[in-house]
C-alpha cells in the first residue's frame, strides 16, 4: 500500500495525492461505512490502486467545513465592502477556539478606508494581537501577501471569514496561475456572492491551503453558556482572580473580567459581543 493525502471530495469520490504528487481518484472500502468512519479532506491515508484502505490518526478535525489535520485557520475580514464587523470576528474566533486550532486574522481591502478609519481599526485590533496574529492586505496589491506565504509552507491552512472578504483574491495574489473565480460585491445586498462550492486543498507555496465555501450560518449548536468563557483566551487568564469559581463574567459580583472592561484593559466591544453571544447560546433550545 501507499501513503497519501486526501485533497478533494466530489460526489463520493476522493482525490488522493501521493508523496511524489501523483493523483488518484478513489473510493473508501465498504468496511469504513460499517465502522462509521468517513474520510475527510486533509486526512493522511493508506491506499492501493483500487481503494482507500486506512485513515491514519488525525491531529484534529473540523465539522464545517469537513477537513482534518489543520495547522492554522485564517479568518479573512474586509475593512469595507462588506464592512468590518467585530461581532462577526468574535463569532469566528469562538467557533474556531472550540476546535482548538490556532487562528490568524487577515484584514483585507485596507486601501478602501481613509487613514483615520484605518488607524482606529488597527488600534482596536492591536488588542487581539495579544492572543492572535493579525495581518493586513490591500486590494489589488501584494502588500502583506509575502507574510501569508510564509504561513503556508509545509502546513495545511483553512481560509474562513466573511463572504466577499477576498479569500479567493488572496489565493490569486499568492499564485496568479490559480486564476480562481472571484465576484464583485452586490451593493444592494451589502454582501458577497458565494464563489467557492466545495472544500479542496490547493498545493501552493510548499503547503496546502483550503478555499472553503463562504459561511452564511455561524451557529453555536452544541455550545454551553456556562463554559463559553473558556473560549476567550483573554478572559481565561483572569478567571482565578474572580470572586467565584466558574464565574461566567456576566452578572456575578467581584468579577475581575468586568473590572478590566471598565478600565479598558479588556476591549469593551469584545466584552459586549461576548455578552450577546452568551445570551444567544443561553437561549438555545437543548438538543436531545
Amino acid at each position: 500500500m501507499t501513503q497519501g493525502k486526501i485533497i478533494k471530495l466530489t460526489g463520493g469520490l476522493y482525490t488522493v495525492v501521493d508523496e511524489i504528487g501523483k493523483q488518484f481518484e478513489l473510493r473508501p472500502i465498504g468496511l469504513f461505512r460499517y465502522h462509521n468512519v468517513r474520510p475527510k479532506v486533509g486526512d493522511d491515508v493508506m491506499f492501493d490502486e483500487d481503494a482507500i484502505k486506512e485513515v491514519l490518526p488525525r491531529r484534529n478535525e473540523m465539522i464545517r467545513p469537513a477537513i482534518a489535520n489543520v495547522d492554522y485557520i485564517l479568518i479573512v475580514n474586509s475593512c469595507k465592502q462588506p464592512d468590518f464587523s467585530f461581532l462577526l470576528l468574535d463569532r469566528f474566533l469562538a467557533l474556531i477556539a472550540k476546535s482548538e486550532i490556532p487562528a490568524i486574522i487577515i484584514i483585507t481591502k485596507t486601501d478602501l478606508m481613509n487613514a483615520l478609519e484605518l488607524n482606529i481599526l488597527k488600534q482596536k485590533l492591536a488588542y487581539y494581537q495579544r492572543f492572535c496574529p493579525v495581518f493586513y492586505t490591500a486590494s489589488l496589491s501584494l502588500l502583506g501577501i509575502e507574510a501569508i506565504k510564509d504561513l503556508i509552507y509545509k502546513k495545511i491552512i483553512v481560509l474562513s471569514g466573511q463572504t466577499g472578504a477576498g479569500k479567493s483574491s488572496i489565493l490569486n495574489a499568492i499564485d496568479p496561475k490559480l486564476n480562481l473565480k472571484t465576484d464583485t460585491i452586490s451593493v444592494a445586498l451589502g454582501r458577497g456572492k458565494h464563489t467557492t462550492r466545495h472544500v479542496e486543498l490547493i498545493n501552493i507555496c510548499g503547503g496546502w491551503i483550503a478555499d472553503t465555501p463562504g459561511f452564511s450560518k455561524l451557529d453555536f449548536e452544541g455550545f454551553e453558556a456556562r463554559t463559553f468563557n473558556t473560549l476567550y483566551p483573554d478572559f481565561v487568564r483572569f478567571r482565578d482572580e474572580c470572586r467565584f469559581n466558574g464565574c461566567t463574567h456576566t452578572n456575578e459580583p467581584g468579577c475581575r473580567v468586568k473590572e478590566l472592561v471598565q478600565s479598558k484593559d479588556i476591549l469593551p466591544e469584545r466584552y459586549e459581543n461576548y455578552l450577546r453571544l452568551y445570551e444567544e447560546i443561553k437561549s438555545q433550545k437543548p438538543i436531545y
